[in-house]
């Protein structure tokens, strides 16, 4: 298996960071606007490899929580350091979206982006996916 990095993540403030696309992938930003919402997945690049190995933490690394299993949150600390992160975009210039916010480290290695889903959207699915569980049940 191979993922292609698409582009990186250049920080310009805390509040605010540049996606870098590689001219390549110009035309996959066509139709995206000023106050679109995007989730960028992107490649966790600092994370140590004895990190990749945690498989159980304390959520938000709250030692008073119990621990849980890493697929049920949403900790750095993973098998394979894919991060998400949903932005707003700010602007668009050629092959470079400007966005707020986003939590990943300068450098870090864009693998893909994705429209975000609007909280009904999401809803719906969820609820039509337990449907069908319950179908399949009877």
């Amino acid at each position: 298996m191979r993922i292609d990095t698409i582009g990186a993540v250049k920080r310009v403030s805390k509040k605010g960071s540049v996606v870098e696309l590689s001219p390549l992938y110009r035309e996959g930003l066509h139709g995206i606007a000023p106050g679109d919402r995007l989730d960028v997945l992107y490649w966790m690049h600092k994370l140590p490899a004895k990190q990749r190995r945690t498989l159980k933490v304390h959520p938000q690394g709250n030692k008073h929580k119990p621990l849980k299993g890493v697929f049920g949150l949403r900790s750095p600390m993973r098998p394979n350091p894919i991060g998400v992160s949903t932005v707003t975009v700010q602007r668009v210039e050629k092959h470079v979206l400007y966005v707020t916010p986003f939590d990943a480290f300068d450098g870090s290695p864009v693998i893909d982006i994705k429209a975000a889903r609007r909280n009904e959207e999401s809803g719906r699915q969820t609820k039509a996916l337990g449907e069908a569980r319950r179908e399949e049940t009877r």
